[in-house]
């Protein structure tokens, strides 16, 4: 790389960093905007933020030190934590045919996207090899711990991962993710507005439950009676009809998009897309290698689609993995680092000096 070049990477990489420490500040202050005219509680909303900027400041230097290692760790800690807690969940759990469609399959997903990082950041096709069997070993957990999801979520990153190897330009992969994502929202709103035909939706409510499917059409109800502020963070579960019909309920509606746009208004909702935009856009101009950054990208998609038809950005331990993932994928290993200028030569006779 020449030093215009180096020096013009520097400049984009500042400038996304800036727009990231803007939106995710930008995130962190409306709540308290709306917790002050709605009478709410921030507090969840606040750790969320903290947990995803402290995970990728973390990953960002993991993966600039160690880049095999570093998310080969953070891949171990998230199966040993779903394995020493296979119920992570908060509180009693809502029966559904789905599994474990919350926290354990997204920290089961993000643990199989960071091994496959490790897997394409590997010095060596053996070690390459064997991180991708152990990705296969996550999928293979997943399925023993009862997350149907986690299982195909984490065979999905793996496929996507061994895909990328014929992959040289990131931008249509990137693209493909960010059309998947609005269809999984787009999707979910359907649901919520009971606006697809009468046997799709039987079949999605069958799947879902018709509670879940409830807690929905709450949360959009208060979003389009509330669509500025909002009814306030936390505030959900005192004023939905349905959380009030179970004692099995956790007060939240189980869909990230839906429970922003209730709780915090249409501001909300554009904070969450603009967080999802940033990191894909960081990913897209990340100085790593094409895999990684796609693998990184289809694993955060995926709990992204998890998120929109769960309740797994409830958890720390999400957003701190989703943060860990994406400060990994977006590194600059010491080993890329741009070559040192040569010293200025100096002639001397009819021959050139260093």
């Amino acid at each position: 790389m020449t030093a215009a070049g180096a020096d013009a990477d520097g400049e984009r990489r500042s400038g996304l960093d800036a727009a990231g420490v803007v939106v995710l500040g930008a995130c962190a202050a409306w709540p308290l905007i709306t917790a002050a005219a709605r009478d709410g509680r921030p507090e969840g909303m606040l750790l969320a933020v903290l947990a995803v900027a402290a995970g990728y400041a973390a990953g960002r230097i993991g993966g600039t030190l160690l880049p095999v290692a570093a998310p080969c760790a953070w891949a171990l800690a998230g199966v040993g934590l779903t394995v020493a807690v296979p119920h992570l969940a908060p509180g009693p759990q809502i029966a559904t045919p789905l599994g474990h469609a919350g926290a354990t399959a997204a920290v089961l997903t993000l643990s199989a996207g960071a091994a496959c990082c490790a897997a394409w950041a590997a010095p060596s096709s053996a070690l390459r090899i064997a991180l991708h069997l152990g990705t296969a070993g996550i999928a293979v957990t997943a399925a023993v711990l009862g997350s149907a999801v986690g299982c195909a979520a984490s065979a999905l990153v793996l496929l996507a991962s061994l895909a990328t190897a014929r992959v040289r330009r990131r931008g249509a992969g990137i693209l493909l993710l960010v059309l998947a994502t609005a269809a999984v929202t787009g999707l979910a709103w359907a649901v919520a507005r009971d606006a697809l035909p009468d046997g799709l939706a039987a079949s999605l409510e069958g799947r879902l439950s018709a509670h879940r499917v409830g807690l929905w059409r709450d949360a959009l109800g208060m979003a389009h009676r509330h669509a500025g502020l909002g009814v306030g963070p936390g505030r959900f579960g005192e004023l939905s009809t349905a959380s009030g019909e179970t004692l099995l309920s956790d007060g939240k509606p189980h869909s990230a998009p839906l429970q922003l746009a209730a709780e915090q208004g249409v501001v909300g909702v554009v904070l969450l897309a603009l967080v999802f935009a940033w990191v894909l856009c960081a990913l897209w101009r990340s100085p790593g290698s094409t895999q990684v950054a796609l693998t990184a990208g289809v694993a955060l998609t995926a709990v992204a689609a998890i998120a929109t038809m769960g309740n797994a950005l409830s958890f720390t331990a999400v957003s701190v993995g989703a943060g860990l993932l994406a400060g990994t994928a977006t590194a600059r290993p010491f080993t890329d680092a741009a070559p040192a200028r040569p010293q200025d030569a100096r002639p001397r006779g009819d021959r050139l000096t260093r």
